[in-house]
């Protein structure tokens, strides 16, 4: 079945663009080294609704990250302090969060076609107007977009755990993300991590701890109660309806010495 809701006419010729108004397939191309990535592209269907978000709103709330400039977060979201979101899925949470707090801005980032429409939807219909969607690696978007002190925070919800441990090393709460997340983060800021799977959540506790540029807002340095701003996601409540207890990771940057 076509993505496009005009199916019965529209047949999408190889080598043209999905959305040619809208996210790039591969916006960064080659002018990045390959490397390890933490994330996997998933291919599936887009719904009428959401390439119609795509179409209309993606060149008003989204960008590419082609690593080729650097963002103006002020300009971008007019002057509110901003917090970045990697991986948010279909976007249902993330959108109850900017609902929630309109004084902060979403910088959210995904590679999933579908739902940087469903999100693009979800935002429109609310009439939000503090949420971006930007397409394409959250490393080159740090690395290479953003200057120092730039986010107010960062929230990377349920990432891919890579269970197998031959794909640990594609985890992405590793000390070398920690880093480069650290250096885009004003001191203060808070990196909220969340996930269901036991083993991530331990490796990730011992990461953040070790790591210089971070410190647990926990007493016990251990893990944090689920706060009251992070929604609780259809995925999340199946994994707990299974039985995986999902844990809370809330470290702020300090200060470099």
């Amino acid at each position: 079945m076509s993505e496009f809701p005009d199916t019965a006419v529209h047949r999408r010729p190889k080598g043209e663009p999905r959305f040619p108004e809208g996210p790039a397939p591969d916006p960064a191309g080659s002018h990045f080294e390959r490397r390890i990535r933490s994330f996997q592209p998933r291919r599936s269907r887009v719904t009428p609704g959401q390439a119609d978000a795509l179409t209309r709103l993606w060149g008003t709330w989204g960008l590419d990250i082609d690593g080729q400039r650097r963002l103006d977060l002020g300009a971008l979201f007019d002057g509110l302090p901003v917090v970045l979101e990697i991986g948010f899925g279909m976007g249902e949470a993330t959108a109850r969060m900017a609902a929630d707090d309109p004084s902060t801005g979403i910088l959210a980032v995904d590679v999933h076609t579908p739902g940087q429409g469903n999100l693009l939807g979800l935002a429109d219909r609310a009439g939000l107007t503090n949420v971006r969607v930007a397409n394409g690696d959250a490393i080159i978007l740090l690395r290479e977009m953003l200057p120092e002190d730039a986010l107010d925070g960062m929230r990377v919800y349920f990432p891919d755990p890579w269970p197998k441990k031959r794909h640990h090393k594609r985890r992405l709460i590793q000390p070398e993300f920690l880093s480069l997340a650290a250096s885009r983060m004003r001191p203060g800021a808070v990196l909220h991590c969340a996930t269901d799977w036991e083993p991530y959540a331990e490796q990730m506790l011992e990461v953040l701890t070790a790591h210089p540029g971070f410190a647990n807002t926990q007493p016990d340095g251990g893990y944090a109660p689920r706060p009251a701003f992070r929604p609780l996601t259809r995925f999340e409540g199946q994994g707990l309806d299974k039985g995986h207890p999902v844990h809370d990771l809330l470290f702020t940057r300090v200060p470099s010495a």
